[in-house]
């Protein structure tokens, strides 16, 4: 065999080629080794499928262009006082992010592509404040600046952008290709990437976004100064001015180094603390007294389950409710007992509502009913939805009674969603907790549900998760004169430890009813 071999290669290379313009047939016949022609066909690596070509250059491309907007696609450009940097950033939600350090930062949903826009104040000119506080009359003109310089550092972001994406692709493309068109490729296609995002971003742009902003850190605060709730929802001109006001805010925190100014109160909104599911957590009851007066809340609203196993020993506990600065509404959760309701009926400024009960407190009518089941006690059978379901149905025929009577309810209190849900099409709004997350839905027939989470961060018993439950509540701002819900802040604490804060305000701006989330199973609560 090996001497056929042989005999084979010799006469492959003793080919004549008679036809002297035919060289290029030579030469294609002699890179054929006779070595190749005679080998196992086996032995050569198969050929990747051109799927995979496509997958390596989009997955090239996108680590490509990420690392050029980090190394060179960030922008310094001056708003109004202070100096930022603005950058895009891969992302999966899209929306725009403002730091302020070391205020905290701000969220806005802009608008839903892949890429987020990042602002970060990197300080405060000292120049141009001191102009500022020295010359307030030049604080009118301030919004217009603003809006010009954002303007133009996101003009000049745009371009950077495109010369980092395809500079990024590009480079890579040539370290791992070593070939110059395939690099150019992947410099084409990062930048198609890039202009389809920022079609998208455009496309998804919601310029209200800044009406409904996430603050975290110490610009937790920032709802206060930002404005009221009824100013926001109704006059749109004056939020963009009280948009100025809180660069102007933040100027003089720098120059002062002192803490954000006060909330300041609209005379036309009631509001409203909402809060839920303590058990037992002391700590709530420094978070809800520290809310009602930053906040100036005019009634707190507690649906239940103050209490872990509504025994007599446990009363001592709700002693500091009198004293949070607030009249207190309160209805029965199902680890709350009658003897916790007894002794909260006892206390002066709570009002306690059952079986349809309505009272009348901060300008606002409100009635409710405790929870028909109480599971800490194991000699009784729960009754479940069923027994939820009548509660709230009994709730909904007090409802329609106060209606008759010409004394109709602003705002209605259950435990357990299921019995909240009964009382649709005859509250505008209805308040409950027990499942221990937030939920906000419109009912078929035009109630608003508003569930709350754990107040106490699921109480003491927080500390058997790995990861702490986190504490929160909310503020809802109610017109004096309607009474209709106008807008909420939902303020969220970083569990036991409390190490972060955030408050994300929104709107109750007219909805579809049934448009919500769909109703959960309402097992009892851990």
């Amino acid at each position: 065999m090996a001497r056929a071999r042989e005999r084979l290669r010799a006469f492959l290379t003793a080919i004549p080629h008679p036809h002297p313009h035919r060289k290029h047939r030579r030469s294609r016949l002699r890179t054929h080794s006779p070595d190749l022609l005679l080998a196992d066909p086996a032995s050569h690596p198969p050929h990747r499928h051109p799927y995979a070509h496509a997958v390596g250059l989009v997955a090239l491309v996108l680590v490509g262009a990420w690392l050029g907007l980090l190394i060179v696609g960030a922008v310094r450009a001056p708003v109004g006082p202070m100096d930022t940097t603005m950058a895009l950033r891969p992302s999966l939600s899209g929306g725009t992010k403002i730091n302020v350090s070391p205020l905290g930062a701000l969220e806005l949903d802009s608008h839903a592509a892949p890429i987020r826009l990042d602002v970060d104040v990197d300080r405060l000119d000292p120049v141009r404040s001191q102009a500022l506080v020295k010359h307030p009359e030049r604080l009118s003109g301030l919004q217009q600046e603003v809006a010009r310089d954002v303007r133009d550092g996101t003009r000049e972001l745009a371009w950077r952008s495109c010369v980092a994406v395809v500079s990024g692709a590009t480079a890579l493309g040539l370290a791992v290709y070593r070939r110059p068109r395939r690099a150019l490729a992947a410099g084409g296609l990062a930048l198609a990437l890039l202009a389809a995002s920022g079609a998208g971003a455009y496309a998804t742009w919601n310029p209200k976004s800044v009406l409904e902003p996430k603050f975290s850190g110490l610009l937790s605060s920032a709802p206060s100064v930002v404005g009221n709730a009824r100013s926001i929802v109704t006059e749109f001109d004056v939020y963009q001015k009280e948009l100025a006001r809180l660069v102007t805010n933040v100027t003089r925190l720098y120059d002062a180094t002192s803490t954000l100014p006060v909330y300041q109160p609209d005379p036309g909104t009631v509001r409203v603390l909402q809060v839920s599911d303590i058990h037992l957590n002391p700590a709530a009851w420094h978070i809800i007294g520290s809310l009602v007066e930053q906040y100036r809340i005019d009634v707190i609203i507690d649906s239940g389950d103050t209490m872990d196993h509504g025994s007599a020993a446990e009363n001592a506990f709700l002693d500091p409710i009198p004293d949070l600065g607030a009249p207190y509404v309160w209805v029965r959760g199902n680890h709350d007992s009658s003897a916790t309701q007894r002794y909260l009926q006892g206390l002066e400024n709570v009002h306690v509502l059952d079986e349809g009960r309505a009272v009348t407190v901060g300008g606002l009518r409100v009635a409710g009913t405790g929870d028909p089941q109480f599971t800490p006690d194991r000699t009784t059978v729960p009754g479940g939805d069923p027994a939820e379901r009548m509660a709230g149905l009994r709730l909904a025929s007090a409802l329609r009674d106060q209606r008759r009577a010409g004394t109709p309810v602003d705002i209605a209190v259950a435990h357990n969603p299921v019995a909240a849900r009964e009382t649709d099409g005859t509250v505008p709004l209805v308040l409950a907790g027990h499942v221990h997350h937030r939920e906000n839905e419109l009912l078929p027939l035009g109630t608003r549900l508003k569930i709350e989470g754990s107040t106490g961060g699921g109480g003491l018993r927080a500390v058997q998760n790995e990861e702490p439950e986190k504490v929160r509540a909310s503020v809802l701002y109610l017109d004096r004169g309607t009474r209709a819900l106008q807008a909420w802040d939902e303020i969220t604490l970083g569990g036991l430890g409390l190490t972060t804060a955030e408050v994300s305000r929104h709107l109750a701006a007219p909805a579809h009813p049934g448009s919500g989330p769909s109703a959960p199973p309402s097992g009892p609560a851990p």
